[in-house]
């Protein structure tokens, strides 16, 4: 089922490596809040989990030592899980936390290239400024009986202009999108058939030779398959022309059906690359190395 879609205010072009605009829905800041809220809620049950395995391990052992060793847990945890959660998600394929997913949201790069580590890190190293830090320190001070109230005003002060500086732009970024060069858009979702609900090689009808294949790496992936949701023709076509033009491959009159063959054989070929321990991220060839391991 289609999403709703946001307010035209909230709509941006989106310039495809092949020259074709796509718009986008950018993610509202409520929408975004939500997201965010939804993974606090996970990290704090993953420790809480923590914390009830480690107490249960430590039965037996005084209680002034167990409550430092959860105490230990809650902050180092907190600290690991808030500063990689966010970008170990965001750098996948999808683009996106548990958080975003649920609520149908990713992240992408604003100048239509492939979304870099570096900027993914960015976007959230600036969170801890944002939020973090300052509410760390306040509840360290206000657990050792020194947050005065200047101090406690103070910090929720600068979380709350950060928390709300979303409201007061067009595109509804938050400073470390602002730093990153990224938004936060809605992910569509609609029928495409079986190439994009189950596996890949059931819908295949073309065949294709591997060079013309390696044009395309994860992030072109993720084009071709923003093109089809959107179900424009005039884009189709020239997607799939530009594909047929860098590979050599005649000229197919039935476009939509010649780049959902194209994604499917992709998206083959790239899960076979995963199963090898080889992720090609883009065309230009730059690859990543994996450890996954099929079961």
């Amino acid at each position: 089922m289609r999403k709703p879609k946001a307010a035209t205010s909230l709509r941006r072009p989106f310039v495809t490596p092949e020259g074709v605009s796509l718009p986008l829905d950018l993610g509202g800041a409520g929408e975004r809040a939500a997201a965010f809220l939804i993974d606090v809620i996970l990290l704090v049950a993953m420790l809480i989990a923590m914390s009830v395995v480690l107490g249960l391990m430590m039965r037996g052992t005084a209680k002034g030592e167990s409550e430092e060793a959860i105490g230990i847990v809650w902050l180092l945890g907190f600290f690991l899980l808030r500063n990689f959660w966010f970008a170990a998600f965001e750098i996948g394929r999808r683009g996106c936390t548990p958080g975003k997913r649920l609520l149908g949201l990713r992240v992408i790069a604003r100048d239509g290239a492939r979304l870099t580590g570096g900027a993914v890190i960015v976007r959230n190293a600036m969170r801890e400024i944002e939020i973090f830090l300052p509410l760390s320190f306040l509840g360290v001070q206000a657990a050792n009986g020194l947050a005065d109230r200047f101090l406690t005003i103070f910090a929720l002060a600068w979380t709350g202009i950060f928390l709300l500086f979303p409201l007061f732009n067009r595109d509804r970024l938050r400073i470390g999108d602002f730093f990153a060069g990224t938004w936060v858009v809605h992910t569509m979702r609609s029928d495409l058939g079986s190439d994009l609900a189950g596996d890949p090689a059931a819908a295949l009808r073309r065949s294709f030779t591997p060079a013309a294949l390696d044009l395309y790496g994860v992030f072109e992936l993720q084009t071709l398959e923003n093109v089809l949701r959107r179900g424009d023709g005039d884009a189709i076509a020239t997607v799939a022309g530009v594909i047929q033009r860098k590979a050599g491959i005649a000229y197919d009159p039935d476009a939509r059906a010649f780049l959902t063959d194209y994604y499917a054989a992709l998206c083959l070929r790239l899960e076979t690359g995963l199963m090898v321990g080889k992720r090609r991220q883009d065309k230009h060839g730059r690859i990543s190395k994996t450890h996954v391991v099929r079961g």
